[in-house]
């Protein structure tokens, strides 16, 4: 019996002595082989950019989408001729030959050589059959059409990481929910060192940007974009805008701008184009300021429509400060639907006087003069009102007409659609609604910021604009049988230190129909040159885009 033991033991033991020996086989021997071996199959942990929401208009049409595109990475350790490989990967990427071999020369498992290729591209280079030479799909941001609704839009470009990131306009005010969420991902390689890209949910949903569906009518849109091209090169202006909004809603129906740029190639613009005007530029409005002033003493009770002003026979002066009318014509005894249809500077200074300084600072506060407007666009601008310690007399008389107060044209769109909107003035926004990446649809409701005038007050003001729109000095651009509400504006630009009378900015505000208004619009000629006025520039441009609207909205002539 004792043998047996001993046959078992020896058995055990050379087993025993076998792995010692494999043992140190793999771990001495082969010790450096596994090792490289291992770090052939070694891992890296890259982010992985989700694919970003789209931007569709209120007709549900894709204005800023995605495009598949490729990343070509390649195994420098794969690559033998990597002279002759550099040669042919150079000619086909449109790459500098240097570039490539440089990196096809790091002792690396995997370099990109280039991203963002098309499909046509990629299928050169997959003719090629390069051993090391892989494909990884991407998406890039496409805008289908073109430089359209650009400065509303923004772009989409990279941040310091290299990742993609909005700028300006939507792409940048909502780049959070458009980028979605940042997917983390292994990339290993096998032991031929071949990249395996492996991610975590890469489909899922729930990691891709939501899209947004604007308030923005893409037809309106159209038309505003080509009725503003064609009147900038009429009129001989330097630029130019456009917004249209719902006065009830605060809905932006349209918003361009000129001159502007490509959102697909916004590198090849000059950066100062990428504001939008409408937001971010400060200027003087002139006699489009009219009404803000006019409506504020009306709520006050300091005037009616039939209060005659007691200055209008000549020029005033205050503080040592001539003020003139725009043409030199004075109407002694003038009541205050004559001031706005004349455009009498004389006449709002009278109502200006008749407000004080008081009363003037908190009207323009409500109507949101001075502040932002909340408009959900990356890049708004607003200029405080001055505190009421750096008011004089001169102050107040010349922001009676428009002049002496920087607003933006958002600003001013805003607050004259609280008098289309009997008195209550809306948030002015972009997007109508959100969809999240399972596609629910969550509407974004309108928002009230506040009431600056009665509603007897709009439905006074809104008279004495219509019968501006009538009898005024733009009457030869009315439409015949629509009621519209609109003043004109003429404002003197400031260059070095005094106003010069031939710059200046030409506008037309307004809304129709004027008693149940379906938009309210804003047109600004920057330094028209066939003439200064806002009622020969401006004013033609407004009447032929509210004429397509109207038409677009099946609204028939009312009178």
């Amino acid at each position: 019996m004792i043998w047996r033991y001993r046959t078992i033991l020896l058995i055990l033991i050379g087993i025993l002595c076998l792995i010692i020996v494999r043992l140190f086989y793999w771990q001495v021997v082969k010790a450096s082989e596994l090792s490289l071996l291992g770090q052939s199959q070694y891992g890296r942990v890259i982010k992985v950019l989700p694919q970003r929401g789209e931007v569709k208009t209120s007709d549900n049409f894709p204005i800023a989408t995605n495009k598949i595109s490729y990343l070509v990475f390649a195994n420098p350790k794969e690559i033998k001729d990597k002279e002759e490989n550099s040669l042919l990967l150079s000619h086909v990427l449109g790459v500098d030959r240097a570039s490539v071999s440089a990196r096809l020369s790091l002792d690396r498992f995997w370099v990109p050589l280039k991203s963002g290729i098309d499909m046509q591209e990629k299928e050169k280079i997959s003719k090629l059959n390069l051993p090391g030479v892989g494909f990884e799909k991407q998406f890039i941001r496409y805008y289908p059409e073109a430089s359209m609704a650009a400065h509303l839009l923004g772009f989409v470009g990279k941040d310091e990481a290299g990742g993609d990131k909005g700028y300006f306009g939507i792409e940048g005010y909502y780049d959070r929910l458009l980028r979605g969420k940042e997917e983390i991902a292994i990339q290993i390689h096998d032991a031929l060192g071949r990249p395996i890209l492996s991610r975590a949910n890469e489909n899922s949903k729930e990691t891709r940007g939501s899209n947004l569906i604007l308030n923005i009518n893409r037809s309106i849109q159209f038309i505003a974009e080509e009725k503003l091209k064609k009147g900038i090169e009429q009129y001989g202006a330097s630029g130019g805008l456009v917004g249209i909004m719902d006065p009830k809603t605060g809905n932006i129906l349209a918003l361009s701008s000129f001159p502007s740029f490509s959102p697909s190639d916004f590198q090849d613009y000059t950066p100062n184009l990428y504001k939008n005007p409408s937001i971010s530029n400060l200027y003087e409005p002139g006699s489009t300021f009219k009404p803000l002033v006019m409506s504020s003493a009306l709520d006050s009770n300091l005037v009616t429509p039939q209060t005659k002003c007691s200055i209008c026979s000549g020029p005033v002066s205050v503080s040592g400060f001539d003020i003139r009318t725009w043409n030199d014509k004075y109407y002694n005894d003038n009541n205050m639907v004559g001031v706005i249809q004349h455009s009498d500077n004389i006449g709002m200074v009278f109502v200006a006087q008749k407000l004080g300084i008081d009363r003037m600072i908190n009207y323009l506060s409500a109507f949101g003069i001075g502040d932002l407007t909340g408009i959900d666009l990356q890049g708004e601008v607003s200029q405080s009102l001055a505190p009421k310690e750096l008011w004089y007399p001169v102050d107040l008389a010349t922001k009676g007409f428009g002049q002496g107060i920087s607003i933006t044209p958002i600003e001013l769109l805003s607050a004259t659609s609280a008098i289309a909107n009997k008195g209550v003035r809306m948030e002015p926004h972009v997007v109508g609604a959100v969809e999240d990446p399972n596609g629910k649809i969550s509407k974004i409701p309108p928002k009230i910021l506040g009431k600056p005038i009665s509603e007897q007050t709009a439905k006074v003001m809104t008279e004495i604009l219509v019968n501006a729109v009538n009898k005024g000095e733009a009457s030869w651009t009315r439409l015949k049988g629509y009621r519209v509400a609109g003043k004109t504006g003429t404002a003197s630009i400031p260059v070095k230190g005094r106003y010069d009378p031939n710059q200046t900015i030409a506008s037309f505000i307004g809304f129709a129909p004027a008693d149940n208004p379906k938009f309210a619009m804003l047109v600004v000629l920057d330094r028209p040159t066939s003439s200064i006025y806002g009622a020969e520039t401006a004013a033609p441009i407004f009447f032929s885009i509210a004429k397509n609207l109207l038409l677009y909205y099946g609204i028939a002539p009312s009178e």
